[in-house]
């Protein structure tokens, strides 16, 4: 049987709806929608792998797809749901306020659930153009796509690891980590996990779908800038950090690291 894109698409909707109706289930138990990136993170690895079995480009795109796309959304399901296994009942601050705003409406959250399933097959859709990618050997363009790749997962995986080994120190409970990566953009994890769309942009060159590569950063940029990413995990700093934060926000980019000249010395930590 030939797998088209449309088929390709409902095939993993249907399966992300069963997923996360069954992530909605362990938040009502739990009390904790974190779970949620978790369930899309794996998603979205899922999504890679199906393209790349289904699909009917070339061996070496596919390949690098599958291997690629589950590997990157291994870790960052791993490190959610290593969060959630340490403290099941700890909500994430974005979530928690949420579901104080919706008063714990758990209609409101299966919906919220939804859309996660809908993003994922959003977000698989430049998997669909690599998959399509008719080149047959392991052309420049294609190790360019891996170079990416290996720069993205290792530098939000170095910004997660610095992040971590700042708040491990009870001291700097209620400041903002200044420190490696942190240092030259608020959100460096971030920017890593945006250029690793990229990735799949040069492994569908030459594709027919390849337009539908071009769409993953795009629309990977405006939900960390301007939807789900940045504004709730900003808003959320503010509240817990206060003054320090907006201090941070005054010295330090937003996205895109870059160094600064001047910077204020970090307040003490505040006295009990």
């Amino acid at each position: 049987m030939t797998w088209t894109p449309g088929l390709q698409l409902l095939v993993l909707g249907l399966i992300m709806v069963v997923l996360m109706s069954a992530g909605w289930a362990w938040q009502r138990r739990w009390r904790n929608t974190g779970i949620v990136d978790a369930v899309w993170a794996a998603g979205v690895g899922l999504g890679a792998i199906l393209m790349a079995v289904t699909g009917s480009g070339g061996t070496p795109p596919r390949l690098l797809l599958g291997g690629l796309g589950a590997v990157w959304a291994a870790r960052l399901a791993w490190l959610i749901a290593r969060r959630l296994r340490q403290d099941p009942h700890r909500e994430d601050g974005r979530y928690r306020a949420l579901r104080e705003h919706w008063q714990d409406n758990q209609l409101k959250l299966y919906g919220l659930f939804l859309a996660q399933a809908f993003l994922v097959v959003m977000f698989a859709l430049p998997f669909v153009a690599v998959a399509a990618n008719p080149v047959a050997t392991f052309t420049p363009v294609l190790w360019l796509g891996v170079a990416i790749w290996v720069i993205a997962v290792a530098g939000e995986t170095w910004a997660d690891a610095q992040l971590a080994a700042f708040r491990s120190v009870p001291a700097h409970r209620g400041r903002t980590c200044r420190q490696g990566l942190w240092r030259y953009s608020r959100h460096p994890n971030y920017f890593f996990e945006w250029l690793h769309w990229f990735a799949y942009v040069a492994l569908a060159w030459g594709s027919p779908w390849f337009w539908l590569a071009c769409m993953g950063p795009l629309v990977m940029y405006v939900f960390l800038r301007w939807i789900s990413g940045i504004p709730y995990t900003e808003a959320q700093a503010l509240r817990t950090r206060g003054d320090d934060y907006r201090r941070y926000q005054q010295e330090t980019p937003m996205l895109i690291p870059w160094p600064v000249r001047r910077r204020s010395s970090s307040p003490p930590p505040p006295t009990p």
